[in-house]
């Protein structure tokens, strides 16, 4: 996963606030239950030391995704009285979280994202009978994204209307300007619904690269909802599983591994390593706890295990950081990715690895 969306939260230094809450429509007088989440919230910042001025910045934005219908949370970063970042999360937050800190607490907006999938969502609507001598029309309709974050920032949407007696002829067409789409937006799967009968004439006429990424789904293929389109078969399709990108990485530093070449694993190594610039691709098994410490100075690159070691590069002022949000400062930073990889598929010394640029004899192994 890359994570240059997060560039705006390093720009300036902090202290940054960070809140995390539950915006979600689906309930009776969704701006009472909102404003009661933010007047928590804003109390926890206050005591943690943020002025009026920020507290005010945040207010404004609280609640602002009124378009978003459902379930969903919101992402609000601020600091120095100005709105830094904020963002729809595809679900609610665990819990409502508010931390005024010197580092942006940008971790769990990180985990709302992954596995980032790209895809291509397609439903074709028909119902008369499966012949091109009815007359009627087939509906087409047709969204890219990035799942889990499209469930409520869809991309760009195609919507089509066919009769049904050049159906056959069309889909051909229709065909190649969806490989075309899929092309540009690196999408790992196709997935389609509707009516079983006009899907088949279609996926019949796709290039067969597309055709061999195509996952037929059933159920509700309502087009209107202001969701994501197909979001219940989306989250169905793609639980669990990883982005081809991701495993791509994953599969290289299990090679390298092997060979002792440019790749390392466990704490001590893959932090020397972010130290040295050198890491493309952090991998973990887990986002770090919130117990997990380091010790950061003013640059990404100073990070350290110890408050010693950090000194010793001439830090004057080291700072003890909760290692998640330290990571991702390091990790955006440098333009490294970071790839959560489950234990099931490779299980990482610390649960903590990383794939390099370069090795060299200065690597730690």
């Amino acid at each position: 996963m890359r994570l240059s969306f997060l560039e705006p939260l390093y720009a300036e230094p902090g202290p940054f606030a960070s809140v995390y809450l539950d915006t979600s429509r689906d309930v009776e007088h969704p701006e009472r239950a909102i404003a009661l989440r933010w007047q928590r919230l804003r109390d926890r910042l206050t005591r943690q030391g943020a002025d009026r001025t920020l507290l005010k910045v945040v207010e404004e934005v609280v609640g602002a995704d009124t378009e978003v219908p459902g379930m969903h949370g919101q992402a609000i970063f601020a600091a120095h009285g100005a709105l830094v970042l904020d963002g729809e999360l595809p679900r609610p937050p665990a819990h409502d979280s508010a931390r005024y800190g010197t580092l942006p607490d940008a971790m769990p907006l990180v985990t709302q994202h992954i596995p980032e999938i790209p895809y291509l969502a397609v439903t074709v609507h028909y119902s008369g009978l499966p012949t091109a001598e009815t007359h009627g029309w087939v509906t087409l309709d047709a969204e890219t994204g990035t799942w889990p974050a499209s469930n409520v920032t869809p991309g760009e949407r195609l919507h089509l209307r066919v009769a049904v007696a050049t159906w056959h002829h069309t889909a051909v067409r229709l065909g190649h300007q969806l490989d075309e789409w899929a092309r540009r937006a690196h999408a790992d799967a196709v997935v389609m619904g509707g009516d079983k009968w006009a899907s088949n004439v279609l996926i019949r006429r796709l290039p067969h690269a597309l055709r061999d990424r195509v996952v037929r789904v059933g159920g509700p293929t309502a087009t209107d909802t202001g969701r994501a389109l197909l979001e219940p078969q989306l989250n169905t399709v793609f639980h669990g599983h990883m982005a081809a990108h991701d495993r791509t990485l994953v599969d290289i530093f299990i090679g390298r591994h092997a060979l002792h070449g440019a790749a390392t694993e466990g704490l001590s190594a893959t932090v020397a390593a972010l130290q040295r610039g050198q890491v493309a691709a952090l991998l973990l098994n887990h986002p770090p706890g919130s117990s997990l410490r380091l010790w950061a100075g003013p640059e990404p690159t100073l990070l350290t295990l110890t408050e010693e070691e950090l000194i010793s590069f001439g830090v004057r002022a080291p700072r003890e950081e909760r290692a998640d949000e330290a990571l991702v400062r390091t990790l955006v930073g440098t333009s490294a990715e970071l790839v959560v990889v489950p234990e099931s598929e490779l299980t990482l010394d610390e649960g903590v690895g990383a794939l390099l640029r370069y090795a060299d004899p200065g690597t730690p192994s």
